[in-house]
């Protein structure tokens, strides 16, 4: 049996003009996650990553700390939906990554205001009303996620690695765990604020099917600093 280890990349740069990069903290999240894959993996994984800047460079940098020559096989299929855009089309004003972070930071409580922003954009996405103002709509991006998976699992049934990981976004892992999960649409996207940078989510092969060890793992950053937890 195949262990698949889907790692949410590290903090990226929330409110810069191009958050598809890691902040320092992020640098140091993938850090120490690779300190503690290099406790718990006994041999070489398999590795894939989407092809954004964060997913790279968290591959990366934790790589160094357990298998630095390991190949890394870059699928876009791993790729997050388009945030911004979404937040953009949701309110114009928001198309300005700083004006959402000079919003965000002016709030007595910026995470549940974000929070708030965050699921009342996302429900006029997957309402799929307005489908042509996006460039991936929901059930284009759920698909792809999961026919992603579908050839993922096929391709490790065949080779029979004891681990594969997976370096990807929240957006994705939310929409793997809801459908191993059956869960609604509503309850999929909550996953998605609660997902931390860094964290690890489990699944294993049974039968070629996929079924879920665990969630949001993020014990080793908490552990080693409190500061390293963050979701944003």
């Amino acid at each position: 049996m195949t262990t698949i280890y889907f790692i949410r990349h590290g903090q990226a740069s929330f409110g810069a003009e191009s958050y598809d990069q890691l902040s320092p903290q992020g640098e140091s999240q993938a850090k120490v996650l690779g300190q503690y894959l290099q406790q718990i993996l006994k041999e070489e994984p398999y590795i894939v990553s989407g092809s954004m800047q964060r997913h790279q460079q968290t591959a990366k940098i934790s790589l160094q700390e357990f298998f630095p020559n390991a190949l890394i096989h870059t699928n876009s299929a791993w790729n997050e939906f388009n945030h911004q855009q979404v937040f953009a089309k949701y309110d114009e004003k928001f198309s300005q990554p700083q004006v959402l972070k000079e919003i965000v930071t002016q709030q007595e409580d910026p995470y549940e205001y974000l929070g708030d922003l965050f699921n009342q954009a996302i429900e006029r996405w997957v309402k799929n009303d307005h489908a042509e103002d996006y460039d991936e709509t929901w059930l284009q991006f759920k698909y792809r996620v999961e026919h992603a998976l579908e050839q993922l699992c096929n391709e490790l049934a065949e080779k029979k690695p004891r681990y594969a990981i997976v370096y990807t976004s929240g957006g994705v892992i939310s929409v793997l765990a809801g459908k191993v999960l059956e869960l609604s649409v509503k309850n999929t996207f909550s996953l998605t604020w609660s997902i931390a940078n860094a964290s690890l989510t489990t699944l294993r092969l049974v039968d070629h099917q996929p079924r879920l060890l665990s969630l949001n793992e993020h014990h080793y950053l908490k552990a080693k600093d409190p500061q390293l937890l963050t979701w944003i």
